[in-house]
């Protein structure tokens, strides 16, 4: 067993993950949920898990930051791991539950979008990708790794 000092050196020195949260949101119209990022151009909801925060409950939270928007998470899709930089994105499908759609300063601008559409707007790295590998019970729940 670790004292409180050895636990804590092990811990700082070890290598970090981040671990981000995402939701595709489809509304009643089965349209997919995108926001305008000021960095990435369209793409859907979704951001870093924080320390001691539940990964369903930080979708939720990121979903409401950026969009206005009560949601709902209906199923676990899947995980894109980035190895080389660390980073896991986990992956939900949702449902809006309450709300009224706003931007933030995370989001210039936040709409509903038909699958066409999205396919036209989502230019940002393997973004539409994963937005498919969600739309596809068949292929759920995924593990994709690069």
């Amino acid at each position: 067993m670790y004292s409180e000092n050895e636990y804590e050196k092990i811990y700082n020195e070890s290598p970090k993950s981040i671990i981000t949260a995402s939701v595709i949101v489809k509304n009643e119209e089965k349209k997919i949920l995108l926001i305008k990022s000021p960095r990435r151009g369209w793409v859907y909801p979704g951001g870093q898990v924080e320390e001691f925060e539940s990964i369903k409950l930080a979708a939720i939270r990121e979903v409401k930051e950026e969009t206005g928007l009560d949601i709902e998470i209906e199923k676990f899709c899947g995980i894109y791991q980035n190895i080389k930089k660390g980073i896991c994105n986990i992956l939900f499908s949702g449902k809006v539950i309450s709300g009224e759609i706003k931007t933030s300063n995370e989001s210039l601008e936040v709409s509903f979008f038909s699958l066409d559409e999205v396919k036209e707007k989502v230019t940002y790295t393997n973004f539409l990708e994963r937005i498919e590998l969600c739309l596809d019970i068949n292929k759920q729940p995924f593990i994709v790794e690069f």
